[in-house]
């Protein structure tokens, strides 16, 4: 049966194709000879496509004539869940991410500081140096799966992830400059162990539940996450995902993660510049997953709570610091998933006004 496309069009000349990969429509090619001023505008709009943490999007760009700012917005941090902004700043690594890939789709090769002021903490990056070498096919397929990429909290199907697919996924995470570690069997029933323990511990904190609720049916806010991307029921998966505190009105079904595939992002390092680059490879690796049908779920629970954050660290042979597990597999392809999660609009995350003039 030919895989149902998930919710939301592919554009920019995308469609699903049988397999659920997408695919390119030859016929449909970007313009790319718009200023330069338009080619940032649109990017910083693109971005707002990035996944974030209960889609806080917790990002803010600044548009300049021959840059592009990114500020971290603090009114959109979890405090109670993320207390050192690991996660906060892992959402706008995503964020720069797609930035990046929009205009490397539009053929501008940028530069980017990362955090490139200690006198401006919020500063999380400045993307500058520009320079116009021809639109990047490879990017363009990127673009397009931006925009039907989405988080499926279903049990995946029993229909294993091709080798090859995991591999363009890894890749795509180390070229971004954070490891990829697949977990076997044993590892998985680790993590299974901490996912449980940290849920726990959650469970437990009146600030954290008070937290979450807040940002769980936020209509018409364009954050958040509505009831339909919830479960209406827990799975019955080896490694459980979170409990949102009630259930949503997404349909499991009977599924299981027999076929799943679990996977840590970490690195050496486990500071502010570090979680960006782990941001920024969370957003590679989905983009590549998306474009090989895969779909990807964070599981950020485990490295909320400092013990089993540990516990995961342990995992990687003292090696680095995890900045997110994730689980990857293949969608159930009989029924539809859920939708996308809403969205701010670009009029509240990207400010022109130091550009209006220069608008196309």
């Amino acid at each position: 049966m030919e895989r149902q496309r998930p919710p939301g069009r592919p554009g920019g000349g995308a469609r699903w194709g049988k397999t659920g990969k997408v695919v390119t429509m030859s016929h449909e090619k970007p313009a790319t000879d718009r200023p330069l001023t338009t080619a940032l505008a649109e990017a910083a709009g693109t971005a707002g496509h990035a996944p974030s943490v209960h889609n806080t999007q917790p990002w803010h760009w600044t548009v300049l004539p021959d840059a592009l700012e990114l500020r971290v917005v603090r009114e959109r941090h979890l405090s109670a869940m993320d207390p050192e902004g690991r996660l906060l700043v892992v959402s706008c690594g995503a964020a720069l991410h797609h930035a990046r890939v929009a205009l490397a789709a539009e053929g501008w090769a940028p530069q980017v500081e990362r955090l490139p002021d200690p006198h401006q903490p919020d500063l999380m990056a400045r993307i500058t140096g520009l320079r116009h070498t021809g639109a990047d096919p490879d990017a363009m397929r990127l673009v397009q799966c931006m925009q039907v990429r989405h988080t499926d909290r279903r049990p995946v199907s029993d229909e294993q992830i091709p080798d090859a697919a995991l591999g363009a996924i890894d890749r795509a995470a180390t070229g971004a400059g954070v490891n990829l570690q697949l977990l076997d069997d044993m590892q998985k029933i680790e993590l299974a162990g901490a996912a449980q323990q940290a849920a726990a511990v959650e469970a437990d904190s009146p600030d954290l539940r008070e937290e979450l609720a807040y940002w769980i049916n936020r209509a018409g806010t364009g954050t958040g996450l509505p009831p339909e991307v919830l479960p209406d029921q827990p799975a019955q998966t080896t490694v459980p995902g979170r409990d949102f505190g009630h259930p949503g009105s997404l349909p499991i079904g009977p599924g299981h993660d027999k076929a799943a595939v679990y996977a840590i992002l970490w690195g050496a390092e486990d500071e502010p510049p570090s979680w960006l680059r782990a941001g920024e490879a969370l957003s590679a690796a989905w983009l590549e997953a998306t474009r090989h049908g895969v779909s990807v779920v964070p599981l950020s629970g485990v490295v909320e709570v400092d013990g089993t954050r540990e516990v995961l660290r342990q995992m990687l042979a003292g090696l680095g610091h995890p900045y997110l597990s994730m689980r990857l597999g293949v969608a159930d392809p009989e029924h539809a998933g859920p939708p996308h999660t809403p969205r701010l609009d670009a009029a509240q995350t990207v400010d022109t006004s130091a550009i209006r003039d220069h608008l196309a």
